[in-house]
């Protein structure tokens, strides 16, 4: 099916061609979806799956990239054609971490920074790590209020050892899981990478992309390497860090 649509030119040349529009007029590429959807890897893994859908990149099933094409269509597959090496072969995840790291990403970043889309470098991932400290906290008071109940001598107190929990874990309890009601509503699915702006753009190209399966790269873009069917593609994308 894939191939058909690549005959058909249902799909386009490169992914910094295909664009979303969103309410406001402003129009995302592939690569700046992907960026706002999960972050530096998610574009490499995008130019990685076009590369190979247009036969000039072959992602074998083992996790090995090889160049086929050593002529990248725009910045982002020379990008990745530089990654892969002067031996035009190399497993993935090194490819996928230079390419991340790489001057083309920077500067796709700060364009979106630019526009209001996207949140500075470092800010995103560190609400994210707030929120997984807050999750730890929260199992943490749920672990000491269930060792407390265990302390030998608790049913001589006043009111009996569910009483006593309640009254010392029970508001340490309720704000850490406040805290994460409101960071789940405010900043999930997209906190480490986009704005509030950018996520509504998000959210109108999931919609997009939900009535046209046909469009693979678009697809990948929004969801990632899950939205990918063929599993040798799957598994050769398999070993990649988590997205966001």
């Amino acid at each position: 099916m894939l191939r058909v649509l690549l005959l058909l030119g249902l799909l386009p040349d490169t992914a910094s061609d295909a664009v979303r529009t969103g309410a406001d007029g402003h129009q995302l590429t592939l690569y700046e979806t992907a960026f706002l959807a999960g972050g530096p890897h998610r574009v490499v893994d995008l130019a990685l799956v076009t590369m190979h859908l247009r036969r000039r990149l072959l992602l074998a099933h083992t996790g090995w990239a090889t160049v086929v094409d050593p002529e990248g269509r725009d910045e982002m597959e020379r990008t990745v054609i530089r990654a892969i090496g002067p031996l035009g072969q190399s497993p993935i995840p090194p490819v996928r971490a230079a390419a991340a790291a790489a001057d083309t990403v920077r500067a796709l970043a700060d364009r979106l920074v630019a526009a209001g889309l996207a949140v500075p470098g470092g800010v995103g991932t560190d609400v994210a790590a707030a929120v997984r400290a807050v999750r730890g906290a929260a199992l943490l008071v749920v672990a000491m209020g269930a060792a407390a109940l265990l302390i030998p001598g608790q049913e001589a107190r006043s009111g009996g050892p569910v009483v006593s929990v309640l009254v010392w874990f029970g508001l340490p309890l309720a704000l850490t899981l406040g805290c994460l009601a409101i960071a789940r509503m405010e900043v999930h699915p997209y906190s480490s990478w986009a704005s509030p702006a950018g996520r509504r753009l998000l959210a109108a190209n999931e919609t997009s992309v939900s009535d046209a399966d046909h469009d693979v790269l678009a697809a990948m873009a929004v969801r990632g390497v899950r939205a990918v069917h063929d599993p040798a593609l799957r598994a050769a994308l398999g070993a990649r860090r988590p997205s966001g």
